[in-house]
């Protein structure tokens, strides 16, 4: 900006503040300082009122430009402001505490989510696709409120050093589910009261407690973690959240919705050696193994054994825009590129399976050498490599995600009592693949957004989806058979080899959500399936909008699928065709942080649900749509 625009700019404030004046009319006395002034003015003639406003008009128009050309440059300029602002969030002057978060409330009712499998129609290893009401085979809709208050506060100890954490309050704790009189070990520990014989008679909840009167407490402190600003980077260190690109792979489950989210004990290094250029090392402690941790005793604990461990080194290199800059260039009319490469590597030896397979208990890490659980000689490899991508302009965006899964298990036993054991210790191969695309334009002046998913999760040609791969079957040596809904994902004989030694089934991650009905709720997250998902939303006014989807699922392998089964001949019969499914819904946010949400979602399930198993005399499968209506009220903070 040179010298003269910048005296124009004070100028023209000068003048706007003067026009302002609450005197400034001819039949108003002026103050004394400009009262003063007006034999000047008289001396050196009339003002030409007329010229003046066309000055000042000129003169907004040119500040006008200015601003634009200021916007334009401030968009071309080095990332490193914008890097400390994605990062290390601004600080408010240096406030101590800053806290942040949201509180939400979502009521939540499904409807036929078994898809008309009801008693009597299980898979071949006696599981329902939906859990049954324990009251009465006829009902069938599942309805209630459920709750979570998040607190992320930032501890600022001065402009480069901050501790940031994430802590849970009453967790998706459903409404009315921790009763005073519930659970006779509440009432007994103090917990809860025992006034009331029936249920009936109870008006009032008592806090959760994990191990009393539920599986976890009402607080929960799911993270925490340090950040350092060196002159070179960011340090970074602690339990964090992980994420990366879409979150099809990694997601640290922050959105509002979200459930779940990676929590990962991390240190990690952030620089930028080029203007928009990132590249973080990253070291992740995945699994420890049993530790000196003795119960309520306090003191410092150590890792008995450095061979149980299971580490990842990461590295992430980007070219990125943070959220300012990406507004900036797109105000200006600029295109907005970003990419960056994802990988991993993580390695085990030996695997404590037994110290983790069974309940926690107490003085697990004191036991006696041998006595901690058996352990399994895992000998284990992944290499994960994601690939993100991203090109916008005002008129559309295309995003595109792609990962893979490779490497290998060298002892597949599931305790350490058969880790020797020819027969369950064979060797598993792992090559999996997925990837979404997503793609929307902008119309009537971006009120419209049209646009399309497609989504890809490899699939494996072994009975079931295995998006709960340790569930237990019935087939022999706990191999999955048609018709079965999940589990394990290779076929292993306890008398030889194994007929099919690779796990191929991508997954993505369970916070990455494509609908309602079907991934979220029935299936539990991606794999083993291609959808397509055309969308569109309208904004109607600022903040309020409604929006539709259409989702067309189907299994890369049919028989993956519930409607698998075996023929007299001994060959495999299967429909891959699982659903197609239809979402509306409408949300309502304001800039004080109030937010609301109604969605709606109808699941017609396709030949890939069909009962096609033997049935009982008198029991005819019939295939129901689902429905679920799912609303969220919160505000964030």
């Amino acid at each position: 900006m040179n010298k003269s625009r910048a005296v124009l700019a004070c100028v023209v404030l000068m003048a706007t503040a003067v026009e302002a004046q609450p005197g400034a009319d001819a039949g108003t006395p002026l103050p004394a300082p400009v009262a003063a002034a007006a034999p000047v003015a008289e001396a050196t003639g009339p003002v030409d009122v007329d010229m003046v406003k066309r000055d000042l008009d000129a003169t907004r128009k040119e500040l006008k430009d200015l601003r634009e050309e200021m916007r334009a440059q401030l968009a071309n300029q080095s990332a490193a402001q914008g890097w400390q602002e994605d990062w290390v969030p601004e600080k408010r002057k240096l406030e101590t505490f800053v806290p942040s978060g949201y509180f939400r409330v979502r009521p939540e009712l499904f409807h036929r989510m078994d898809l008309g499998r009801v008693a009597g129609l299980e898979d071949p290893s006696g599981y329902p696709l939906w859990p049954r009401s324990p009251a009465s085979t006829h009902d069938r809709t599942n309805a209630g409120v459920n709750m979570r208050f998040r607190f992320e506060p930032t501890l600022n100890v001065s402009e480069e050093v901050r501790v940031r954490m994430q802590i849970d309050g009453l967790d998706n704790v459903i409404f009315g589910s921790n009763p005073d009189y519930a659970f006779s070990r509440a009432a007994l520990a103090g917990y809860g009261w025992d006034q009331n014989q029936f249920g009936i008679f109870d008006g009032s909840q008592a806090a959760p407690r994990s191990g009393v009167n539920a599986l976890g407490d009402s607080i929960a402190v799911k993270r925490i973690w340090g950040e350092v600003s060196t002159p070179v980077g960011i340090l970074r260190f602690g339990r964090m959240g992980s994420h990366w690109g879409l979150g099809m792979l990694h997601n640290d489950g922050n959105c509002q919705d979200c459930d779940y989210g990676d929590t990962v004990d991390r240190i990690m290094f952030v620089a930028e050696p080029l203007a928009g250029i990132y590249i973080s090392p990253m070291l992740d402690f995945n699994v420890e193994g049993p530790s000196s941790t003795r119960s309520l005793n306090g003191g410092q604990p150590f890792d008995l054994s450095n061979s149980d461990d299971a580490h990842s080194l990461v590295i992430a290199i980007a070219k990125r825009d943070t959220e300012s800059q990406t507004r900036a260039k797109l105000d200006a009319g600029q295109t907005v590129f970003n990419a960056g490469i994802h990988f991993t590597y993580r390695w085990q030896k030996n695997d404590p399976q037994d110290f983790y397979g069974g309940p926690f208990g107490a003085d697990e890490g004191q036991a006696s050498a041998g006595t901690v659980g058996g352990y399994v000689p895992r000998d284990a490899k992944l290499f994960m490599p994601d690939i993100w991508l991203k090109l916008e302009r005002t008129a559309f965006r295309i995003e595109l995600e792609g990962a893979a899964v490779l490497g290998e298990v060298g002892n597949r036993a599931t305790s350490g009592a058969t880790a020797y054991t020819p027969g369950y210790n064979q060797g598993l191969g792992i090559v999996q693949f997925g990837g979404v695309l997503q793609a929307e334009g902008h119309l009537l002046d971006n009120a419209l957004t049209i646009g399309a998913e497609v989504g890809f999760a490899s699939g494996d040609i072994a009975p079931g989806f295995g998006n709960h791969p340790r569930r237990v079957v019935k087939g022999a040596d706990n191999n999955t058979q048609p018709g079965d809904i999940d589990g394990p994902q290779y076929a292993c004989q306890s008398t030889g080899g194994c007929t099919d030694p690779s796990i191929r089934n991508f997954r993505f991650n369970m916070d990455f959500r494509p609908d309602l009905i079907l991934y979220r709720e029935i299936l539990g997250g991606v794999t083993d399936s291609l959808y397509f998902k055309p969308k569109a939303n309208y904004r109607i006014a600022d903040g309020f909008n409604v929006f539709a989807a259409l989702i067309y699922s189907r299994a890369i392998y049919g028989e993956s699928t519930p409607s698998a089964h075996r023929l007299a001949d001994g060959s495999i019969a299967s429909d891959p065709n699982l659903g197609i499914e239809i979402n509306l819904g409408a949300r309502y946010e304001t800039e004080d942080g109030f937010f609301g949400q109604l969605q709606w979602g109808i699941l017609f399930p396709l030949g890939g649900f069909a009962y096609t198993q033997p049935v009982s005399s008198g029991q005819v499968p019939n295939q129901d749509s689902a429905q679920a209506l799912r609303g969220s009220v919160g505000i964030r903070f």
